[in-house]
Protein backbone atom coordinates (compact mmCIF):
# COMPACT_ATOMS: atom_id res chain seq x y z
CA UNK A 1 0.00 0.00 0.00
CA UNK A 2 1.43 3.49 -0.72
CA UNK A 3 -1.26 6.57 0.19
CA UNK A 4 -0.98 10.59 -0.95
CA UNK A 5 -2.80 12.81 0.94
CA UNK A 6 -6.06 11.88 -0.58
CA UNK A 7 -5.40 8.50 -1.94
CA UNK A 8 -4.74 4.60 -0.75
CA UNK A 9 -3.43 2.06 -2.98
CA UNK A 10 -3.45 -0.99 -2.54
CA UNK A 11 -0.28 -2.97 -4.02
CA UNK A 12 -0.07 -6.82 -5.10
CA UNK A 13 2.51 -8.58 -2.94
CA UNK A 14 2.95 -11.40 -5.78
CA UNK A 15 3.25 -8.88 -8.78
CA UNK A 16 3.52 -5.49 -7.66
CA UNK A 17 0.83 -4.37 -9.78
CA UNK A 18 -1.94 -1.98 -8.55
CA UNK A 19 -4.82 -3.60 -7.30
CA UNK A 20 -7.40 -0.84 -5.80
CA UNK A 21 -6.87 2.83 -5.36
CA UNK A 22 -9.73 4.80 -3.84
CA UNK A 23 -9.63 8.34 -2.50
CA UNK A 24 -9.59 8.77 1.09
CA UNK A 25 -12.29 10.55 3.01
CA UNK A 26 -12.73 14.25 4.36
CA UNK A 27 -13.35 15.46 7.35
CA UNK A 28 -16.46 16.45 6.23
CA UNK A 29 -17.55 13.26 4.27
CA UNK A 30 -16.16 11.55 8.05
CA UNK A 31 -19.15 13.55 9.91
CA UNK A 32 -21.55 12.97 7.40
CA UNK A 33 -20.75 8.95 7.69
CA UNK A 34 -21.35 8.99 11.03
CA UNK A 35 -24.54 11.06 11.30
CA UNK A 36 -25.80 8.18 8.48
CA UNK A 37 -25.04 6.00 11.23
CA UNK A 38 -27.00 7.42 13.55
CA UNK A 39 -29.74 8.20 11.69
CA UNK A 40 -30.34 4.50 10.60
CA UNK A 41 -30.04 3.40 14.00
CA UNK A 42 -32.13 5.71 15.46
CA UNK A 43 -35.01 5.59 12.83
CA UNK A 44 -34.79 2.17 11.17
CA UNK A 45 -32.49 -0.80 12.64
CA UNK A 46 -33.09 -0.58 16.21
CA UNK A 47 -36.77 -0.76 16.21
CA UNK A 48 -36.11 -3.89 13.42
CA UNK A 49 -37.20 -6.88 15.30
CA UNK A 50 -34.54 -9.70 15.15
CA UNK A 51 -36.40 -11.71 12.59
CA UNK A 52 -35.85 -8.86 10.06
CA UNK A 53 -31.70 -8.56 11.41
CA UNK A 54 -31.84 -12.22 10.61
CA UNK A 55 -32.76 -11.99 7.21
CA UNK A 56 -29.82 -9.62 6.32
CA UNK A 57 -27.78 -11.51 7.63
CA UNK A 58 -28.75 -14.86 6.15
CA UNK A 59 -28.85 -12.85 2.71
CA UNK A 60 -25.29 -11.40 2.98
CA UNK A 61 -24.58 -14.88 3.39
CA UNK A 62 -25.55 -16.43 0.39
CA UNK A 63 -24.82 -13.43 -1.71
CA UNK A 64 -20.68 -14.08 -0.55
CA UNK A 65 -21.21 -18.04 -0.21
CA UNK A 66 -23.18 -17.48 -4.57
CA UNK A 67 -20.07 -15.46 -5.55
CA UNK A 68 -17.55 -17.27 -3.54
CA UNK A 69 -14.59 -15.87 -6.07
CA UNK A 70 -15.65 -12.11 -6.24
CA UNK A 71 -15.37 -12.52 -2.76
CA UNK A 72 -11.81 -14.80 -2.41
CA UNK A 73 -9.92 -13.19 -5.13
CA UNK A 74 -9.46 -9.31 -3.37
CA UNK A 75 -7.89 -11.22 -0.46
CA UNK A 76 -5.62 -13.80 -2.54
CA UNK A 77 -4.58 -10.46 -4.80
CA UNK A 78 -4.50 -7.44 -2.28
CA UNK A 79 -2.55 -9.17 0.78
CA UNK A 80 -1.80 -12.56 -1.01
CA UNK A 81 -3.61 -14.78 0.89
CA UNK A 82 -3.69 -18.01 -1.50
CA UNK A 83 -7.24 -18.83 -3.18
CA UNK A 84 -7.89 -21.52 -1.63
CA UNK A 85 -7.68 -20.32 1.90
CA UNK A 86 -9.20 -17.53 0.80
CA UNK A 87 -12.29 -19.15 -0.20
CA UNK A 88 -12.44 -20.69 3.23
CA UNK A 89 -12.17 -16.92 4.86
CA UNK A 90 -15.38 -16.35 2.71
CA UNK A 91 -16.69 -19.00 3.94
CA UNK A 92 -16.56 -18.69 7.77
CA UNK A 93 -17.41 -14.85 7.14
CA UNK A 94 -20.51 -16.29 6.14
CA UNK A 95 -20.64 -18.69 8.87
CA UNK A 96 -20.47 -15.97 11.35
CA UNK A 97 -23.43 -14.41 9.93
CA UNK A 98 -25.26 -17.45 9.88
CA UNK A 99 -24.60 -18.21 13.34
CA UNK A 100 -25.74 -15.09 14.54
CA UNK A 101 -28.56 -15.00 12.54
CA UNK A 102 -29.59 -18.37 13.95
CA UNK A 103 -28.71 -17.98 17.90
CA UNK A 104 -28.82 -13.78 18.70
CA UNK A 105 -31.99 -13.77 19.64
CA UNK A 106 -31.66 -16.43 21.95
CA UNK A 107 -27.83 -15.21 23.14
CA UNK A 108 -29.87 -11.49 24.17
CA UNK A 109 -33.47 -12.94 25.39
CA UNK A 110 -34.31 -11.13 28.43
CA UNK A 111 -33.20 -12.57 31.82
CA UNK A 112 -35.88 -12.70 34.74
CA UNK A 113 -34.42 -12.61 38.06
CA UNK A 114 -35.55 -13.07 41.48
CA UNK A 115 -36.13 -9.64 44.01
CA UNK A 116 -38.30 -7.85 45.90
CA UNK A 117 -40.10 -6.58 42.87
CA UNK A 118 -43.57 -8.22 41.58
CA UNK A 119 -41.40 -8.51 38.43
CA UNK A 120 -37.22 -8.21 38.03
CA UNK A 121 -35.70 -8.49 34.51
CA UNK A 122 -32.56 -7.56 32.59
CA UNK A 123 -32.92 -7.14 28.50
CA UNK A 124 -30.17 -6.39 26.19
CA UNK A 125 -30.74 -3.20 23.89
CA UNK A 126 -28.30 -1.59 21.12
CA UNK A 127 -25.75 0.88 21.82
CA UNK A 128 -26.15 2.96 18.75
CA UNK A 129 -23.52 3.48 15.89
CA UNK A 130 -20.44 1.22 16.48
CA UNK A 131 -16.78 1.67 14.88
CA UNK A 132 -15.14 -1.08 13.81
CA UNK A 133 -10.79 -0.85 13.37
CA UNK A 134 -9.67 -3.95 11.22
CA UNK A 135 -6.46 -5.65 9.87
CA UNK A 136 -5.27 -6.35 6.81
CA UNK A 137 -4.74 -10.59 7.80
CA UNK A 138 -8.58 -11.43 7.68
CA UNK A 139 -9.88 -8.86 6.12
CA UNK A 140 -13.45 -10.47 5.74
CA UNK A 141 -13.43 -12.79 8.56
CA UNK A 142 -12.16 -10.14 10.81
CA UNK A 143 -14.77 -7.80 9.53
CA UNK A 144 -17.93 -10.20 9.84
CA UNK A 145 -16.71 -11.24 13.24
CA UNK A 146 -17.01 -7.26 14.05
CA UNK A 147 -20.24 -6.84 12.02
CA UNK A 148 -22.24 -9.88 12.65
CA UNK A 149 -23.11 -9.25 16.75
CA UNK A 150 -23.28 -5.58 16.29
CA UNK A 151 -25.81 -6.33 13.44
CA UNK A 152 -27.86 -9.11 15.04
CA UNK A 153 -28.00 -6.73 17.96
CA UNK A 154 -29.01 -3.41 16.75
CA UNK A 155 -26.27 -0.81 16.20
CA UNK A 156 -25.13 0.43 13.04
CA UNK A 157 -21.48 -0.67 12.35
CA UNK A 158 -18.93 1.68 10.37
CA UNK A 159 -15.92 0.17 9.55
CA UNK A 160 -12.24 1.87 9.61
CA UNK A 161 -10.36 -1.13 7.31
CA UNK A 162 -7.34 -1.43 6.49
CA UNK A 163 -5.68 0.60 4.01
CA UNK A 164 -3.73 -1.96 2.73
CA UNK A 165 -7.09 -4.06 1.46
CA UNK A 166 -9.24 -1.28 0.15
CA UNK A 167 -10.82 -3.48 -2.58
CA UNK A 168 -11.80 -5.77 0.61
CA UNK A 169 -13.56 -3.55 2.30
CA UNK A 170 -15.48 -2.31 -0.39
CA UNK A 171 -16.56 -5.83 -1.63
CA UNK A 172 -17.76 -6.45 2.09
CA UNK A 173 -20.19 -3.34 1.80
CA UNK A 174 -21.39 -4.20 -1.53
CA UNK A 175 -22.03 -7.52 -0.05
CA UNK A 176 -24.41 -5.42 2.38
CA UNK A 177 -25.88 -3.79 0.04
CA UNK A 178 -26.72 -6.60 -3.14
CA UNK A 179 -28.33 -8.05 -0.05
CA UNK A 180 -30.70 -5.40 0.66
CA UNK A 181 -29.67 -3.65 4.22
CA UNK A 182 -31.07 -0.57 4.82
CA UNK A 183 -28.81 2.73 3.79
CA UNK A 184 -25.93 3.32 5.48
CA UNK A 185 -26.27 0.51 8.04
CA UNK A 186 -22.45 -0.66 7.12
CA UNK A 187 -20.50 1.98 5.82
CA UNK A 188 -16.74 2.08 5.21
CA UNK A 189 -14.76 4.89 6.19
CA UNK A 190 -11.78 5.89 4.24
CA UNK A 191 -9.24 7.72 6.71
CA UNK A 192 -5.50 7.64 7.92
CA UNK A 193 -4.61 6.93 11.84
CA UNK A 194 -4.40 10.98 12.52
CA UNK A 195 -8.55 11.18 11.56
CA UNK A 196 -9.50 8.22 14.25
CA UNK A 197 -9.26 9.69 17.46
CA UNK A 198 -11.65 12.35 16.57
CA UNK A 199 -14.26 9.62 15.52
CA UNK A 200 -13.97 8.00 18.56
CA UNK A 201 -14.74 11.43 20.44
CA UNK A 202 -17.73 11.37 18.59
CA UNK A 203 -21.18 11.92 20.52
CA UNK A 204 -22.51 9.37 18.19
CA UNK A 205 -19.99 6.76 18.13
CA UNK A 206 -21.32 4.28 21.47
CA UNK A 207 -18.59 1.30 21.04
CA UNK A 208 -15.13 0.54 19.78
CA UNK A 209 -13.72 -3.02 18.20
CA UNK A 210 -9.74 -3.11 17.09
CA UNK A 211 -8.53 -5.54 16.10
CA UNK A 212 -4.60 -5.14 15.49
CA UNK A 213 -1.52 -4.44 17.38
CA UNK A 214 -0.92 -4.15 21.04
CA UNK A 215 0.91 -0.95 20.33
CA UNK A 216 -2.77 -0.09 18.49
CA UNK A 217 -4.67 -1.25 21.71
CA UNK A 218 -3.20 0.63 23.69
CA UNK A 219 -4.19 4.13 22.23
CA UNK A 220 -7.38 3.35 21.23
CA UNK A 221 -8.14 1.54 24.25
CA UNK A 222 -6.71 4.65 26.18
CA UNK A 223 -8.81 7.24 23.83
CA UNK A 224 -12.26 5.34 24.49
CA UNK A 225 -11.25 4.68 27.91
CA UNK A 226 -11.08 8.88 28.48
CA UNK A 227 -14.54 8.65 26.87
CA UNK A 228 -16.52 6.21 29.12
CA UNK A 229 -17.14 4.36 25.92
CA UNK A 230 -17.46 0.18 25.96
CA UNK A 231 -14.18 -1.06 23.78
CA UNK A 232 -13.09 -4.39 22.43
CA UNK A 233 -9.35 -5.09 21.91
CA UNK A 234 -8.53 -8.11 20.18
CA UNK A 235 -4.31 -7.64 20.01
CA UNK A 236 -1.04 -9.71 19.22
CA UNK A 237 -0.09 -12.92 20.07
CA UNK A 238 2.87 -15.16 20.85
CA UNK A 239 0.99 -18.60 21.17
CA UNK A 240 2.46 -21.43 22.64
CA UNK A 241 2.47 -25.17 21.73
CA UNK A 242 3.28 -27.57 24.22
CA UNK A 243 3.86 -30.82 23.04
CA UNK A 244 4.63 -33.73 25.93
CA UNK A 245 6.66 -36.85 25.79
CA UNK A 246 3.23 -38.98 26.49
CA UNK A 247 1.73 -37.66 23.21
CA UNK A 248 0.24 -40.63 21.78
CA UNK A 249 0.39 -39.45 18.10
CA UNK A 250 3.60 -36.94 17.26
CA UNK A 251 2.99 -37.34 14.03
CA UNK A 252 -0.64 -35.72 14.27
CA UNK A 253 0.72 -33.09 16.43
CA UNK A 254 3.11 -32.37 14.09
CA UNK A 255 0.79 -32.15 11.22
CA UNK A 256 -1.56 -29.40 13.47
CA UNK A 257 1.16 -27.49 14.61
CA UNK A 258 2.97 -27.21 11.13
CA UNK A 259 -0.89 -26.12 9.78
CA UNK A 260 -1.23 -23.82 12.60
CA UNK A 261 1.83 -21.95 11.79
CA UNK A 262 1.77 -21.36 8.22
CA UNK A 263 -1.82 -20.70 7.28
CA UNK A 264 -1.99 -16.96 5.65
CA UNK A 265 1.61 -17.38 5.92
CA UNK A 266 1.78 -16.92 9.23
CA UNK A 267 0.05 -14.05 9.41
CA UNK A 268 -1.92 -14.65 12.07
CA UNK A 269 -2.25 -13.85 15.61
CA UNK A 270 -3.16 -17.50 17.35
CA UNK A 271 -0.97 -19.34 15.43
CA UNK A 272 1.15 -21.47 17.40
CA UNK A 273 4.26 -18.85 17.36
CA UNK A 274 6.55 -21.06 20.34
CA UNK A 275 6.72 -24.89 20.30
CA UNK A 276 7.66 -25.94 23.59
CA UNK A 277 8.75 -29.79 23.33
CA UNK A 278 9.45 -31.76 26.67
CA UNK A 279 12.99 -33.31 26.81
CA UNK A 280 12.61 -36.98 25.77
CA UNK A 281 11.17 -36.32 22.26
CA UNK A 282 12.53 -33.44 21.95
CA UNK A 283 14.99 -34.11 18.63
CA UNK A 284 12.01 -36.57 17.21
CA UNK A 285 9.79 -34.03 17.38
CA UNK A 286 12.46 -31.13 15.44
CA UNK A 287 12.64 -33.82 12.97
CA UNK A 288 8.89 -34.38 12.31
CA UNK A 289 8.23 -30.54 12.48
CA UNK A 290 11.16 -30.64 9.52
CA UNK A 291 10.20 -33.48 7.56
CA UNK A 292 6.73 -31.93 7.34
CA UNK A 293 7.54 -27.61 7.01
CA UNK A 294 9.75 -28.78 3.62
CA UNK A 295 7.35 -30.11 1.88
CA UNK A 296 5.25 -26.49 1.68
CA UNK A 297 5.00 -24.72 -1.88
CA UNK A 298 5.61 -21.30 -1.89
CA UNK A 299 3.88 -19.89 -5.10
CA UNK A 300 1.47 -17.98 -6.82
CA UNK A 301 -1.39 -17.17 -4.41
CA UNK A 302 -3.68 -17.70 -7.40
CA UNK A 303 -2.46 -21.39 -7.92
CA UNK A 304 -4.67 -24.41 -6.43
CA UNK A 305 -1.22 -25.82 -5.56
CA UNK A 306 0.65 -23.01 -3.36
CA UNK A 307 0.17 -23.63 0.63
CA UNK A 308 1.72 -20.69 1.34
CA UNK A 309 1.50 -16.84 -0.72
CA UNK A 310 3.58 -14.02 -0.30
CA UNK A 311 3.72 -11.83 3.08
CA UNK A 312 1.80 -8.93 2.24
CA UNK A 313 4.47 -5.86 2.44
CA UNK A 314 8.39 -5.83 2.04
CA UNK A 315 9.06 -4.17 5.46
CA UNK A 316 7.23 -7.23 7.13
CA UNK A 317 9.57 -9.58 5.44
CA UNK A 318 12.49 -7.54 6.61
CA UNK A 319 11.47 -7.40 9.79
CA UNK A 320 11.29 -11.27 10.48
CA UNK A 321 14.70 -11.74 8.65
CA UNK A 322 16.09 -9.26 11.16
CA UNK A 323 14.40 -10.96 13.77
CA UNK A 324 15.37 -14.65 12.40
CA UNK A 325 18.99 -12.90 12.52
CA UNK A 326 19.46 -11.77 15.49
CA UNK A 327 18.33 -15.26 17.23
CA UNK A 328 20.72 -17.00 15.20
CA UNK A 329 23.39 -14.65 16.77
CA UNK A 330 22.20 -15.28 20.31
CA UNK A 331 22.64 -18.72 19.75
CA UNK A 332 19.38 -20.63 17.79
CA UNK A 333 19.95 -23.44 15.46
CA UNK A 334 18.49 -23.20 12.09
CA UNK A 335 17.28 -26.52 10.42
CA UNK A 336 15.36 -24.91 7.87
CA UNK A 337 14.88 -21.55 5.78
CA UNK A 338 16.01 -18.26 6.70
CA UNK A 339 17.57 -17.02 3.21
CA UNK A 340 16.73 -14.18 1.38
CA UNK A 341 13.91 -14.95 -1.37
CA UNK A 342 15.81 -13.39 -5.07
CA UNK A 343 12.30 -11.72 -6.68
CA UNK A 344 9.82 -9.36 -6.68
CA UNK A 345 7.36 -10.75 -4.53
CA UNK A 346 7.33 -10.55 -0.77
CA UNK A 347 8.08 -14.24 0.15
CA UNK A 348 9.48 -15.34 3.43
CA UNK A 349 11.13 -19.11 3.34
CA UNK A 350 9.40 -21.49 6.12
CA UNK A 351 11.87 -20.97 8.55
CA UNK A 352 12.40 -23.59 11.49
CA UNK A 353 14.39 -22.82 14.78
CA UNK A 354 15.06 -24.71 17.55
CA UNK A 355 17.75 -24.59 20.63
CA UNK A 356 15.36 -21.14 21.22
CA UNK A 357 15.33 -19.80 24.40
CA UNK A 358 12.72 -17.78 25.48
CA UNK A 359 15.06 -14.30 25.78
CA UNK A 360 15.37 -14.57 21.86
CA UNK A 361 14.04 -12.44 19.97
CA UNK A 362 11.58 -14.74 18.16
CA UNK A 363 10.34 -15.96 21.61
CA UNK A 364 9.63 -12.74 23.53
CA UNK A 365 8.31 -10.74 20.14
CA UNK A 366 5.49 -11.88 18.12
CA UNK A 367 6.51 -13.01 14.88
CA UNK A 368 4.15 -12.43 11.82
CA UNK A 369 5.37 -15.09 9.14
CA UNK A 370 5.82 -18.67 8.65
CA UNK A 371 8.81 -18.98 11.01
CA UNK A 372 8.74 -21.70 14.08
CA UNK A 373 10.88 -21.12 17.28
CA UNK A 374 11.23 -24.43 18.83
CA UNK A 375 12.20 -24.30 22.99
CA UNK A 376 13.10 -27.52 25.01
CA UNK A 377 11.27 -28.06 28.44
CA UNK A 378 12.55 -29.92 31.63
CA UNK A 379 9.12 -31.14 32.23
CA UNK A 380 5.72 -30.36 32.53
CA UNK A 381 6.32 -27.29 34.99
CA UNK A 382 8.61 -25.73 33.18
CA UNK A 383 7.10 -26.06 29.80
CA UNK A 384 4.01 -24.15 31.60
CA UNK A 385 6.64 -21.87 32.59
CA UNK A 386 7.93 -21.28 29.30
CA UNK A 387 4.56 -20.91 28.01
CA UNK A 388 3.51 -17.94 30.52
CA UNK A 389 6.80 -16.05 30.07
CA UNK A 390 5.52 -13.67 27.66
CA UNK A 391 3.88 -10.19 27.36
CA UNK A 392 0.99 -11.98 25.49
CA UNK A 393 -1.68 -14.31 26.23
CA UNK A 394 -4.18 -14.91 23.40
CA UNK A 395 -4.11 -18.69 22.63
CA UNK A 396 -2.60 -22.08 23.35
CA UNK A 397 -2.30 -25.45 22.79
CA UNK A 398 -1.05 -28.85 24.59
CA UNK A 399 -0.59 -32.05 23.56
CA UNK A 400 -0.55 -35.03 25.90
CA UNK A 401 -2.05 -38.79 25.93
CA UNK A 402 -3.86 -37.68 29.06
CA UNK A 403 -7.02 -35.45 28.37
CA UNK A 404 -7.73 -35.14 32.40
CA UNK A 405 -4.05 -33.81 32.79
CA UNK A 406 -4.41 -31.40 29.67
CA UNK A 407 -7.06 -30.29 30.76
CA UNK A 408 -5.61 -29.38 34.61
CA UNK A 409 -2.56 -27.49 32.76
CA UNK A 410 -4.91 -25.34 30.13
CA UNK A 411 -6.44 -23.79 33.41
CA UNK A 412 -2.76 -22.94 34.17
CA UNK A 413 -1.90 -21.31 30.79
CA UNK A 414 -2.33 -17.42 31.16
CA UNK A 415 -4.01 -16.95 27.73
CA UNK A 416 -8.46 -16.19 26.54
CA UNK A 417 -8.41 -19.61 24.99
CA UNK A 418 -6.40 -23.31 25.02
CA UNK A 419 -7.12 -26.54 23.27
CA UNK A 420 -6.30 -29.62 24.33
CA UNK A 421 -5.03 -31.96 21.20
CA UNK A 422 -6.26 -29.58 18.83
CA UNK A 423 -5.68 -26.74 16.58
CA UNK A 424 -6.33 -23.02 17.92
CA UNK A 425 -8.83 -21.32 16.48
CA UNK A 426 -12.29 -18.71 16.49
CA UNK A 427 -14.96 -20.18 15.98
CA UNK A 428 -18.55 -18.49 15.40
CA UNK A 429 -20.29 -20.37 18.61
CA UNK A 430 -17.22 -20.06 21.24
CA UNK A 431 -15.79 -16.90 22.99
CA UNK A 432 -12.79 -15.50 21.76
CA UNK A 433 -10.10 -12.98 23.40
CA UNK A 434 -7.34 -12.80 24.88
CA UNK A 435 -5.25 -11.61 28.12
CA UNK A 436 -2.25 -9.40 29.26
CA UNK A 437 -1.41 -7.45 26.22
CA UNK A 438 -3.29 -9.69 23.99
CA UNK A 439 -6.14 -8.11 24.46
CA UNK A 440 -9.43 -7.03 26.47
CA UNK A 441 -13.28 -8.02 26.14
CA UNK A 442 -14.68 -11.29 23.84
CA UNK A 443 -15.56 -11.63 20.38
CA UNK A 444 -17.97 -14.22 19.02
CA UNK A 445 -20.37 -16.55 21.08
CA UNK A 446 -22.66 -15.77 23.16
CA UNK A 447 -20.20 -13.51 24.61
CA UNK A 448 -19.36 -11.24 22.14
CA UNK A 449 -22.95 -9.74 21.18
CA UNK A 450 -23.10 -8.60 24.64
CA UNK A 451 -20.17 -6.65 24.31
CA UNK A 452 -22.30 -3.90 22.58
CA UNK A 453 -25.00 -3.37 23.71
CA UNK A 454 -26.72 -1.82 27.30
CA UNK A 455 -27.78 -4.42 30.15
CA UNK A 456 -30.22 -2.85 31.00
CA UNK A 457 -32.22 -4.17 34.58
CA UNK A 458 -35.82 -3.30 35.08
CA UNK A 459 -37.49 -3.29 38.64
CA UNK A 460 -41.24 -3.59 38.30
CA UNK A 461 -43.44 -2.44 41.52
CA UNK A 462 -44.42 -3.04 43.82
CA UNK A 463 -42.47 -4.50 46.31
CA UNK A 464 -43.85 -8.03 46.95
Amino acid sequence: MSYSSTHFKSINPYTQETVCEIPMHTNEQVKQIIENAQDVYINVWRDTPFKQRAQLLNEVAKQMLDNLDEYALPMTEEMGKPINEARGEVKKAAWAAEHYAQFGEEYLKTEYLESDATQSYVQYLPLGATLGILPWNAPFWLAFRYLAPALMSGNSCIMKHDSHTPLCALKIVEAFEKAGMPKNLVQNIVIDHTQIEPIIRHPFITGVSLTGSSKAGSIIGAIAGSEIKPVVLELGGSDPAIVLADTKDLNEAADVIVLSRYINAGQSCIAAKRIIVEEPIYEEFIELLKEKFSKLKLGDPKDESTNIGPIARKELVDEMHSQVDRSIAAGARLVLGGQKYEGKAFFFPVTLLADVDPGMVVSCQETFGPIAAVIKAKDIDDAIKIANDTDYGLGGSVWTGDIEKGKKIASKIVTGQVSVNGIVKSDPRLPSGGVKKSGLGKELGPHGIKMFVNTQQVWVGPVK
